[in-house]
């Protein structure tokens, strides 16, 4: 059994390449970070950022026949740059592979260089691995989906398909594409392990389609009541592009923008040239949608991409407004509130203002951690805690006309699925 190395297997579109391999009887191999965990038998430690000299290879390269790189990043960020993920760290693995023999497929991405650096940098190093003595051939998709799943860009343009009411749509949705899914190009993908000419190959679906009909196909697909669309403003969709590159996140920056102006398309005549090198024809939108019908957990993912950070973003806002208030509120009427009651002997003005103290702390760690779940459990633990003191200690709080003890009720199960969201794995 032949074994293939997958940089970037453990990402969206890494896992249905690997998933297509095996399928095809390769043993798969994956570079994979430990980041504190045990790695699987068929996982390589390494980490692109560091693995930037042919030496770094060795020991991932050990019995390989082929390599894939799938490994990609939207935005720089940290250690993580371009020019080290997209180009440096793949040149380094290609002169491994060119004096070991080894067949190397990259995924690249569609797009002119001058739509950003995340472009410029792939076709780079795209340009420098066909220069290198090795069997290589590099695929270029346009917008890459999936009916089981979506991530970044895609993730986006379903929310916007499955608004209430109607669909949300940047401007007039001409711009033209040729998307096509992440099954069919991980098929691509196998397929080019062990076929293909060596060169640079445009992968989309055949026919060029507009903006505004993938959001109708994918909301007829959902299930969602509802056609037509309304019309963002350019100058709104503009804001929110730039507001996305300012901060750093989010799924859409300057270069997916300008990638859409430009409008997303292969050269002409490479669906069939495809079909004919890999033997594995890239279906329409609407035929791989017609193939499989879509579930409540595909509503409710597209549903809540929306929800989930105002949920998020909400709990922040409520968290830092009750620690100002905690500290504000002065220590006469806290002693009014809990005179009389068992709580009176503990200190509440202290306890009032540790309180607040705590809940500033969580408030900000959850606007700011990368890894918000714990974050969220200690603010499950703290209304927990609040509700029973405070239901024990002043139990008539529970009548209070306007519901301000007994609305926390309601708070715990809205963080469970905070709990649950936040999680962007």
């Amino acid at each position: 059994m032949a074994t293939v190395l997958v940089v970037g297997g453990r990402g969206f579109l890494g896992g249905f390449i690997v998933a297509a391999l095996r399928r095809q009887g390769w043993r798969v191999r994956t570079l994979a970070r430990p980041q504190g965990r045990t790695l699987g038998d068929d996982e390589v430690a390494g980490d692109l950022t560091r693995m930037l000299s042919e030496a770094d290879w060795v020991q991932a390269l050990d019995g390989v026949t082929a390599v894939v790189n799938a490994a990609g990043i939207l935005r720089e960020e940290g250690r993580q740059t371009f020019e080290d993920v997209h180009y440096r760290a793949p040149l380094a693995l290609a002169n491994g592979c060119a004096k070991r023999g080894i067949r190397f497929v990259q995924v690249s991405a569609l797009g002119h260089p001058d739509d950003g650096g995340f472009i410029a940098s792939k076709h780079r190093f795209d340009a420098a691995l066909l220069a290198l003595p090795l069997v290589a051939v590099v695929l270029r998709p346009s917008v890459v989906y999936s009916h089981r799943g979506s991530y970044g860009g895609t993730s986006l343009l379903r929310a916007l398909a499955a608004f209430p009411g109607r669909s949300l749509l940047p401007g007039d949705g001409r711009w033209k594409f040729q998307p096509l899914s992440t099954e069919d190009l991980a098929e691509v993908v196998a397929a080019a392990c062990t076929r293909g000419a060596p060169g640079v190959h445009d992968l989309g679906c055949e026919h060029p389609i507009a903006l505004h009909h993938y959001q109708a196909l994918w909301r007829q697909w959902l299930q969602i009541a509802g056609r037509g669309a309304w019309q963002v403003p350019l100058p709104l969709v503009k804001c929110q592009v730039w507001l996305g590159q300012a901060l750093g996140r989010g799924p859409v920056n300057r270069a997916i923008w300008n990638m859409l102006l430009r409008g997303n398309l292969a050269a002409p005549g490479s669906h069939q040239r495809v079909m004919e090198a890999f033997g594995v024809r890239v279906r329409a939108l609407d035929e791989v949608l017609s193939a499989e019908p879509s579930q409540m957990q595909d509503r409710w993912a597209a549903q809540l991409y929306f929800l989930a950070p105002w949920l998020k973003w909400s709990v922040i806002a409520l968290w830092l407004w009750s620690g100002v208030v905690g500290l504000l509120t002065p220590a006469s009427r806290i002693e009014t509130l809990t005179h009389g009651s068992v709580l009176a002997e503990m200190a509440p003005v202290m306890l009032a203002r540790a309180a607040a103290l705590l809940d500033l702390a969580l408030g900000l760690a959850l606007a700011l951690v990368v890894r918000p779940r714990p974050v969220v459990l200690a603010m499950l633990a703290s209304v927990a805690a609040y509700l029973f003191a405070f239901g024990v200690g002043l139990p008539a709080l529970f009548m209070d006309s306007l519901g301000g003890l007994v609305k926390n009720v309601a708070l715990l199960p809205a963080l469970a699925v905070l709990w649950v969201l936040v999680d962007r794995r």
